[in-house]
């Protein structure tokens, strides 16, 4: 089994009944050391110097470490599914993000960066977008690399995600192997996101033997329902002991909904 010390909380999903910034200590109170998150500001993609600089202050004064964080994804939670290949304003607000996001993450020491594909639009070819997304996921990796942190590139789930292209583990590596080739730099890495790869049908065991070589990062939800491991029919035992054998050793990110008992109430199943 997965030790206690491996699992980040994802403070986008758990702990959003209190402000952002009393999250940290939150996590901290309920045994975490680690978390991660979500773009934290949906309607800016350059936020106040002052507001990045609270957000650091919570992180430290908790003595919580930042994992991971998303590059500006658009309206997340919402209807978006990222910004980086939607043409016009969407991508202009990711690529004005980029080295913010890379410039906090190395404030506090963040080592992993996820940028969300986004949704096919009305207007756009899938070529038109597909290329737009190259160029993005490109510079995203270029500023990555600066900071020394990775480029996450995840696949979502087509039954919440209809108008996503990125909805298997198959076509997400497809997309990190194109940005590895278009930049040279070798720093493009899976997201393996059990709860949406399952919610695709795929076969679990079969995703972690092939694509582990090319995951840097793993998140966690029980399916049916997003909750907390337990609530669903996902056997978490043997996928973490699958993800042992493969060899990772990496963290494995908590991106499940709490349920009506509040996110302090949802981790007994670590027990």
């Amino acid at each position: 089994m997965v030790s206690s010390d491996r699992f980040t909380v994802n403070a986008s999903i758990l702990f959003t009944e209190l402000p952002l910034l009393e999250r940290p200590a939150a996590a901290a109170a309920a045994g975490f050391d680690k978390i991660e998150l979500w773009w934290p500001w949906v309607d800016a993609p350059v936020p106040e110097p002052a507001e990045l600089d609270a957000l650091r202050g919570a992180l430290e004064d908790a003595q919580v470490q930042l994992t991971g964080l998303n590059f500006y994804a658009g309206q997340l939670p919402g209807p978006d599914r990222g910004a980086l290949s939607v043409p016009g304003e969407e991508s202009e607000k990711f690529r004005a993000n980029i080295d913010v996001t890379a410039d906090f993450a190395r404030s506090v020491g963040c080592k992993a960066l996820n940028a969300l594909y986004g949704n096919r639009v009305e207007g756009a070819s899938e070529a038109e977008q597909d290329a737009l997304a190259l160029e993005n996921l490109g510079l995203a990796a270029r500023a990555a690399d600066r900071v020394g942190a990775v480029l996450l590139v995840e696949a979502l789930n087509a039954p919440e995600s209809p108008e996503c292209p990125l909805v298997s583990a198959p076509r997400a590596l497809e997309v990190v192997d194109a940005v590895n080739t278009a930049t040279g730099l070798d720093n493009a890495r899976f997201l393996m996101d059990l709860y949406h790869l399952s919610m695709n049908g795929e076969d679990l065991p079969a995703v972690i033997e092939n694509s582990l070589d090319r995951t840097a990062h793993v998140q966690i939800a029980d399916n049916p329902g997003r909750g907390a491991p337990g609530t669903g029919s996902l056997d978490f035992g043997d996928l973490f002991e699958r993800l042992d054998k493969a060899g990772y050793d990496g963290l494995i990110g908590l991106e499940y909904k709490p349920g009506d008992n509040g996110s302090a109430a949802s981790f007994g199943w670590l027990k």
